[in-house]
């Protein structure tokens, strides 16, 4: 799969079908290997002689002074290697060669090699090298999956690049204790799509025995009482290590006033994502994330890679449940055994158990009784007297359990126990992990809520395991309301099963069905990412009641469980107008006044022979075509006007949509060559008569909705310092919300 954002070819980036994007340099041949990951293709160099061989891409690609670049590639030999940005100005001589550190060991296995800096004054073009310093003639290095763009970074991290990855140098950190503060390249296999993984980790060295910690420089805003979430690869130097990330508040007066630290259970000495989250404190004004070492040797080295702080997902659309009680990355946080014998702890080590992220909560019994295990009390916001429902997964370590009874108790603004939701028991069975579900009206004076469950033990020393706690008020399963303004339907889709696959159909009144157009094209069969999705339905008919329907399909299962939405109908209230919308880029969309439909013809090709003696011709005819014919229209504004220029720039197919009832049924058309002429001779006058000739088209299914791709307005704070930034980089307002630079 092509590596988004790369400038480098499909052929190039992954070597498969053939070596063409890539050339010796230096003391090597190179031919195709086996064994890639990003496609079966690998880039095998070979040795003509002891000492360094490079290879470089036989492209180079265009750059410009000042900015930013990162490249990356994974390698697998009997040596370390590197790799760099060769920086060429606009005649093809070289510049300067920004080199990564040379890996701390070598492998057979696919491990990441990256670096990032910035182009130098009078670069223009840079092309990829690859080098490593072979100790014998004739020896194999292997390089594949190899990148060379902008900084990949992790949308919605309130930290620049240059402090989430270490490829540009270790600038956005400093020592707090007894550390130093270097870089290095540690031989890493990452998963080959983890983009925002590097090849240069942080490395923290302790000075001398005792704690050792680093912080991160920035300081990015945070906003009181919303949750944050810092995380951050550690690798610990040994498996007895008690490594740990820490999320930090500042004040205005960069006072700290605030801080969560989650400690790693390393289970070995690789990297291990850990997490810390907290709700920023009232007069937190910054916020910034450091980690360290507690009670380390001498010399003893703490690696981090990709550090992020973010706004602390939800594990349920609009759960009440802050993350560090939903989730145990950090502990049991709120969690406490109301009655009973049981006592509860965070599993360990990293990874051993859990359904959310590497931990869970663990529930040991050692009698064979019933405990009441509560969380803490959580805010109902506006939610009193309405219906809540409480989830959570739970899981059998040990022993036997034969009832898990969950339901919500609920408390008013003075704290008092206003008693518990009868709610839902379930048997545990051992296995696999389970969703226990319970609903609950809130009472009408109810302020606060907490979770609660009561597990009965069948057998002695028995241990349960619950992970991804969630408290949410319930709405609709599926919500629809037509936008007429846009031309489109909103559809609203709730507690979606993620793993499982989707479909999402506009059914007319006739019954047929019609699959609906997502950010990967048409949704069908596609994986659900998150219990919640919005989609926009730019291709809804007009003035038609339709409804939806949705299918969940369990991975591997040939049936579905299907929900349908209420019907709807987006209305265009003058039947004289119409819409002419790109089904990839409805940003462009645009209603337009009819001046005259189409005259409509339908060609065909032909081949006509007159045979001698015969009277009749003989005819050779090809399939007739679809229709095609001019459409007459006006724009009424300069705006419109500069809409309608923007819509055709592309070339791509566009949606025709008139009002039922006018002649013309909903069409996808390409647009030939179109004039625009003034209505009269006013040169003031700004309306415009077009003249589209349309010509019939199927309907495109592999294009996919154009957007933000998940990026956020936090995302362009984080990477720019000013507007002038951005507008320097961005042309127009689309190309800032899809990152189109120019």
């Amino acid at each position: 799969m092509a590596i988004p954002g790369n400038f480098l070819s499909p052929t190039t980036e992954s070597i498969d079908p053939n070596t063409s994007g890539w050339t010796p340099k230096l003391n090597c041949t190179i031919s195709k290997g086996i064994g890639g990951r990003n496609g079966d293709g690998c880039l095998a160099v070979r040795s003509s002689a002891a000492g360094e061989m490079q290879v470089r891409t036989v492209s180079s690609y265009v750059v410009s002074a000042g900015t930013t670049y990162q490249v990356f590639a994974d390698s697998a030999g009997v040596v370390p290697e590197r790799i760099g940005i060769r920086w060429l100005n606009a005649s093809g001589t070289e510049i300067s060669i920004t080199w990564s550190l040379t890996t701390l060991g070598s492998s057979s296995a696919w491990h990441r090699v990256g670096v990032a800096g910035a182009a130098p004054a009078g670069a223009a073009n840079a092309q990829v090298l690859l080098s490593s310093t072979e100790t014998a003639v004739a020896v194999y290095h292997f390089w594949e999956n190899v990148y060379l763009g902008l900084p990949i970074r992790v949308l919605g991290n309130l930290l620049p690049f240059g402090t989430e990855s270490s490829e540009v140098d270790a600038s956005g950190w400093t020592a707090v204790v007894n550390a130093t503060v270097t870089r290095q390249v540690p031989v890493v296999g990452w998963a080959v799509d983890n983009y925002t993984a590097g090849g240069h980790t942080l490395a923290m060295t302790a000075v001398a025995a005792g704690n050792a910690s680093v912080l991160a420089v920035d300081r990015p805003a945070v906003t009181p009482g919303v949750e944050y979430l810092a995380l951050a690869y550690l690798q610990p130097p040994v498996i007895a290590s008690a490594a740990w990330i820490e999320l930090r508040f500042y004040d205005a007066a960069d006072n700290q006033v605030g801080a969560a630290r989650s400690t790693l259970a390393a289970p070995g000495t690789g990297m291990y994502r850990q997490r810390a989250s907290a709700v920023a404190p009232s007069n937190a004004a910054t916020c910034s994330v450091a980690a360290g070492l507690d009670g380390a040797s001498a010399g003893q080295i703490l690696r981090l890679e990709t550090v992020v702080i973010t706004v602390a997902p939800e594990l349920q659309a609009g759960t009440l449940v802050p993350y560090a009680d939903g989730s145990f990355e950090q502990g049991i946080a709120g969690w406490t055994t109301a009655s009973g014998a049981a006592v509860l702890s965070r599993t360990t080590p990293w990874g051993a158990v859990a359904y959310y992220g590497a931990y869970a909560l663990t529930i040991a019994s050692a009698t064979a009784t019933a405990s009441t295990i509560r969380s803490a009390r959580f805010p109902l916001g506006d939610g009193a007297g309405l219906n809540h429902r409480a989830a959570l997964y739970a899981h059998v370590g040990a022993g036997s359990w034969s009832s898990l009874l969950l339901r919500v108790r609920w408390y008013d603004a003075a704290n008092t126990d206003l008693g518990a939701s009868v709610g839902t028991s379930y048997p545990v069975p051992a296995g696999s992990w389970l969703l226990m579900t319970s609903d609950a009206v809130a009472p009408t004076t109810a302020t606060q809520a907490a979770v609660e469950f009561v597990a009965t033990v069948s057998s002695t020393s028995s241990v349960l395991h619950v992970d991804a706690v969630a408290l949410w008020q319930v709405l609709p399963l599926t919500a629809v309301e037509a936008v007429d303004a846009g031309g489109y339907v909103e559809v609203t889709l709730r507690e979606l099963t993620v793993g499982y696959e989707l479909s999402v159909y506009r059914e007319l009144p006739d019954g047929s069905r019609q699959l609906v157009r997502g950010p990967s094209g048409l949704i069908g069969h596609q994986a659900i990412a998150s219990d919640l999705m919005l989609i926009e339905d730019h291709e809804a008919p007009l003035n038609t009641s339709i409804r939806y329907v949705i299918e969940q399909w369990p991975p591997g299962s040939l049936s579905s469980a299907t929900r349908t939405s209420d019907y709807v109908t987006l209305s265009l209230a003058d039947i004289n107008e119409a819409w002419l919308k790109d089904p990839g880029n409805p940003q462009r969309n645009l209603k337009v006044l009819v001046q005259t439909a189409p005259e409509w013809s339908r060609p065909i090709e032909q081949a006509v022979h007159r045979v001698r003696g015969r009277r009749n011709a003989v005819v050779l005819s090809g399939v007739r075509g679809g229709l095609e014919g001019d459409l007459a229209i006006w724009t009424r504004t300069d705006e419109e006007r500069r809409a309608l220029h923007l819509l055709l720039d592309s070339g791509n197919v566009l949606l025709w949509q008139a009002a039922p009832g006018m002649g013309v049924d909903d069409m996808y058309v390409n647009v030939a060559a179109v004039s625009e002429a003034r209505i009269g001779t006013l040169a003031q006058d700004v309306w415009r008569a077009w003249t589209l000739p349309l010509i019939e088209a199927d309907m495109p299914v592999t294009t996919g909705v154009n957007g933000a791709a998940g990026r956020t307005w936090q995302d362009v704070l984080t990477e720019f310092d000013t507007c002038a930034d951005v507008l320097a980089t961005y042309a127009t307002c689309e190309d800032l919300l899809l990152d189109r630079r120019g």
